[in-house]
């Protein structure tokens, strides 16, 4: 083997001297270096038919072999007006490309200014678990067992853990309101809390992701009514929407407030005319409504000497209808396009 090598060796070296154009180079090198009918893999076949004491040896020699017929190469390119490998052309000396600063994920900025605008009337920012109990996520919220949100198709259930007796079984909690409870049963009163955390949600269309950010609202003390709600709605969108956007309260029915309203703002995207995002001119961004007594009780509060209010909206949703960002599509951030999220 190592006469071999030697003897490619050679014959490159007179092959090499013959060598007067490019296009005969590349052959050469091709000849000699090519993966699957080159001289040097032809020779190196034979490696396993050496002694095992021998293949070190024979080895090193082979790459000092395949480093030499690919130096002399280069060499000859350079000499036939050819680029070599090496782009002497380079300068050292100048400064390198500047490395790529991330930013905070438009989800991380919404929710850092949601904080502060209610952080400034008092509100105090909780957490409560992403993978919840039934009970907190529907049991004390007043929903009975048959309720179309307890159902697989919209909820998702973890089915190998434990059922508990008191608690039942574990999800993924569908929304922030499991704090509610949570927070009541601490027994400390007035309660003004926010609690911004993942919602999961069997939904996915340009305004639903399965997985979502929402925050949460919620207010408990003697003589609290619905002017309050409206009031505090009404400085949040102010705040973060602007003043030129216009709000409606719908009726609706929740189970855990009573009355419970729908909350929308005028599009953002089409300012009103009706797009894909909105179909209508509306988005619906929360629900909210005064605290149902079932709810109190479950907490362990007297609705009799005390009321409340509760609020969800959605993170994404929120952010996608600020001014001037013209986001049609709530499932964008999530796709992990440069392009997009370098814009924010």
């Amino acid at each position: 083997m190592k006469k071999d090598l030697e003897q490619l060796k050679k014959e490159f070296i007179s092959d090499l001297d013959e060598i007067k154009s490019a296009d005969d180079l590349e052959t050469l090198e091709n000849s000699y270096l090519g993966r699957k009918s080159g001289k040097l893999t032809d020779v190196l076949k034979g490696l396993k038919d050496i002694p095992k004491k021998d293949i070190a040896e024979v080895g090193k020699l082979a790459n000092i072999t395949k480093v030499f017929i690919a130096d002399e190469i280069n060499k000859k390119k350079g000499s036939l007006g050819g680029q070599t490998t090496e782009d002497t052309s380079f300068d050292i000396t100048l400064p390198g490309s500047p490395q790529a600063v991330g930013h905070l994920h438009p989800a991380t900025k919404a929710i850092r200014e949601i904080s502060t605008i209610f952080k400034q009337i008092g509100f105090k920012r909780v957490w409560a678990p992403d993978v919840e109990w039934d009970y907190y996520a529907f049991e004390s919220l007043n929903m009975p067992k048959d309720h179309p949100a307890r159902d697989e198709w919209e909820t998702f259930f973890i089915d190998k853990t434990p059922i508990d007796k008191k608690f039942g079984k574990r999800v993924l909690t569908p929304h922030t309101s499991s704090a509610q409870v949570r927070e009541m049963e601490r027994g400390r009163l007035p309660i003004r809390i926010m609690n911004i955390s993942k919602s999961y949600r069997r939904q996915i269309d340009a305004s639903h992701t399965p997985m979502f950010h929402q925050f949460e609202g919620l207010i408990v003390d003697e003589g609290i009514n619905i002017t309050h709600l409206k009031g505090t709605i009404d400085y949040f969108v102010k705040s973060f929407f602007g003043a030129d956007r216009e709000i409606r309260l719908r009726p609706h029915h929740f189970q855990f407030t009573e009355p419970s309203f729908e909350v929308d703002i005028s599009c953002g995207v089409c300012l009103g005319k009706g797009c894909k995002f909105c179909k209508g001119g509306w988005v619906e961004l929360a629900g909210t409504g005064m605290i149902h007594p079932n709810v109190l009780k479950a907490g362990n509060i007297d609705p009799k000497k005390y009321s409340g209010f509760a609020f969800g909206w959605g993170v994404e949703r929120c952010y996608s209808m600020k001014a001037d960002l013209n986001v049609d599509d709530i499932r964008l951030p999530y796709k992990n396009d440069l392009r997009f999220l370098k814009q924010f």
